[in-house]
């Protein structure tokens, strides 16, 4: 039972009394061998596993999951593992991005529906983790997250390999005859030798590193090796954690504030994070209650410096990160910078979390007096192409096409593309736009990561590295280029990008953050009456719900219905 003047625990309204409810409730949960003294009144804690065979990055979650049970058990906790929808980045189709709200309905009803007083999310592959937050924001439990950890560095003969960033580097050399198929297939091996997500700073790094940033994990969290027994410790860590924010009524609402977003937005271009983490962010925001915008990463992250030197967009990997002293040791660095006040879910404020935390190694993680670039945070382009807004993270980009002026390569559709781009005869130099509609939210459907596109082989046998590329896609965080995202409205919506044609003159001026089409008004208007919309992408269940509903990616792609929380209410009971 609840100890006197303490609120009483909401799995109490299942667990506790003497009536056929609570004696239904308590029986059936005995047939898994549960003594009844579990029931006596101890905080109930949740942990929410993504685990699949189906999501490499999450498959050695069930280990996982038992080292935070011994800690919920050390800490007078009674945990209760539960699934979830697991998404998987390097087997899903369409994309992942379709289903990650699916997931946030799926972890926000969980909660609410059961007899839950706390939880710690078990996250790792790149939608996994906001898919997780989003849900569990919506509910606003004490909440704590346990990232999965990176793999161990890839290598391959005499060289580092990164997740992702090689597969295109080395996809792209056999593309223009620099490397053989049995050596390109031999590397596959090479490059995911152990459990865990991405080691580059892609979207599953750099998510992880927000779980840290806001506050919402324990140190450490992002960076620690997946198959590292530390990784284990900072499970069984979070067990005992995640009981002491029940007692103390620790919910996300007091973690994720307006300034424990400001930090994100810092440390995102600090790190050289993936694009993705601004649509997540987004998303995350919107359903805890915090105003944010698109205009808040260009503010906020125009003038950050990046300071750690990792593929893709420097030479490092993630293990070495770990070693250098991890996101802490950034985090320090950039303290002057940051909300030292934010609160932390270990209960003390970010200052104070990272106040000891050394770096190790300032190959890896620079000083801001000698970063590795002066200005690295993700821009925000408008103009008339992109009148809601575009991304483009200019840490991977090519200096001299930052500023750019070309005629349009146009193809309206993935398919299109693929059918096209290796053809000899295509009409193309290193002074074209490509330009790819057609795979925004609507249009895809889910906004898939095929932004940045792979480059003629034409050009590439001529030893052109990078074209700049537009499109209302994402990209993969391994990725590199001089890539323009997220434009929005997205073609499938009517935007501006549907209506470009072949030839059109394109201007990139990403020290000015203008996109622009060089085409009249009066001709776009022309261009306008005669387009059509898209066919539906689906007639039935969650593809048509999406199509539907989803915001454009200025508002983080959420479902519309699901903005915003709902809290974590006693449902009726159910008998």
């Amino acid at each position: 039972m609840a100890a006197k003047g303490k609120a009483r625990l909401r799995s109490a309204h299942w667990f506790g009394g003497e009536g056929k409810d609570a004696f239904n409730h308590r029986s059936w949960m005995k047939n898994q061998g549960l003594p009844h003294h579990l029931f006596d009144g101890r905080p109930v804690i949740g942990i929410c596993n993504s685990w699949s065979e189906l999501t490499p990055c999450n498959a050695h979650f069930r280990d996982l999951a038992e080292h935070v049970k011994r800690g919920v058990y050390e800490a007078g906790g009674f945990p209760l593992e539960f699934p979830t929808l697991s998404l998987g980045e390097t087997l899903m189709r369409p994309t992942t991005m379709l289903f990650r709200n699916l997931m946030a309905m799926d972890v926000e009803e969980s909660l609410r529906a059961n007899p839950l007083d706390g939880v710690v999310l078990l996250a790792g592959c790149d939608k996994t983790t906001p898919g997780q937050l989003m849900g569990a924001a919506s509910v606003d439990l004490p909440s704590l997250m346990v990232s999965g950890g990176p793999m161990l560095n890839g290598r391959f003969r005499d060289q580092t390999i990164g997740s992702g960033t090689h597969v295109w580097k080395f996809s792209e050399m056999v593309r223009a005859g620099e490397m053989t198929l049995a050596d390109f297939t031999e590397a596959e091996s090479c490059m995911s030798r152990s459990a865990g997500h991405c080691m580059t700073m892609g979207t599953a790094s750099t998510m992880a590193c927000m779980v840290e940033a806001l506050g919402v994990g324990l140190g450490g969290n992002a960076a620690i090796p997946a198959v590292d027994s530390r990784r284990r410790v900072l499970a069984h860590m979070a067990g005992r954690r995640i009981v002491e924010m029940v007692r103390e009524d620790l919910r996300l609402s007091r973690i994720l504030t307006r300034a424990a977003f400001e930090n994100a937005i810092r440390v995102l271009a600090a790190i050289g994070g993936s694009t993705n983490a601004i649509l997540h962010l987004l998303a995350i925001a919107g359903r805890i209650g915090v105003p944010l915008t698109l205009a808040d990463f260009e503010r906020l992250g125009h003038d950050m410096p990046l300071l750690v030197d990792l593929m893709p967009a420097g030479r490092f990997l993630m293990e070495d990160f770990y070693y250098a002293g991890g996101l802490p040791a950034v985090m320090r660095e950039i303290l002057p910078l940051l909300h030292g006040e934010a609160l932390t879910v270990a209960g003390c404020t970010l200052s104070e979390a990272v106040a000891q935390a050394p770096c190790w190694n300032p190959e890896v993680i620079r000083t801001r007096e000698k970063p590795l670039q002066k200005k690295a945070g993700i821009a925000i382009l408008t103009g008339n192409l992109c009148p809601g807004g575009a991304v483009i993270k200019p840490a991977a980009a090519t200096r001299k096409l930052l500023r750019h002026r070309g005629p349009a390569l146009v193809f309206e559709s993935i398919e299109d593309f693929k059918a096209r781009i290796d053809d000899p005869a295509l009409e193309v130099d290193e002074n074209s736009v490509l330009v790819l509609k057609g795979c925004g939210p609507r249009g895809y459907p889910g906004m898939p990561e095929v932004g940045n596109l792979p480059l003629p082989p034409k050009l590439l046998k001529r030893g052109i590295t990078d074209m700049v590329r537009i499109s209302d896609a994402r990209m993969s965080g391994t990725a590199y280029g001089t890539v323009v995202l997220h434009v929005v409205p997205e073609a499938a919506a009517g935007g501006p990008l549907a209506l470009v044609q072949n030839g059109d003159w394109i201007e990139l001026d990403v020290a000015k953050r203008r996109l622009h089409l060089d085409v009249a008004d009066d001709e776009l208007a022309r261009r306008r009456a005669l387009w059509k919309a898209p066919p539906p992408a689906a007639t039935r269940g969650y593809v048509r719900l999406y199509v539907e509903h989803v915001e454009q990616a200025d508002r983080g792609c959420d479902l519309d219905f699901l903005v915003g929380s709902s809290g974590a209410p006693i449902p009726r009971e159910s008998h």
